[in-house]
């Protein structure tokens, strides 16, 4: 895939790192509802609430997993999640 199509996700909690690595897309469950990040998404920055967290890694399958809430930040095709599990 493209490096130009992909985003760069840092998922941690308070006790690991869950995940670093390039994905195509990552959904949230945000405060109003569930919404996607796709790269070149406009730069935000969210609380999250308990729900399900979905990725997509590069040539891997889609992973998902419950969060309990935590936050998000998007800038520059960068994607941090501090979640707690």
């Amino acid at each position: 895939m493209n490096v130009d199509m992909t985003l760069r996700l840092r998922i941690v909690s308070p006790e690991k790192i869950v995940f670093v690595g390039d994905v195509s897309s990552v959904t949230v469950p945000g405060m109003v509802g569930e919404f996607q990040v796709y790269p070149n998404h406009a730069p935000l920055i969210s609380s999250l609430v308990s729900g399900r967290l979905v990725y997509d890694p590069v040539n891997e399958g889609r992973k998902e997993m419950t969060i309990s809430g935590g936050f998000v930040e998007v800038q520059n095709n960068e994607v941090n999640l501090c979640v707690e599990l």
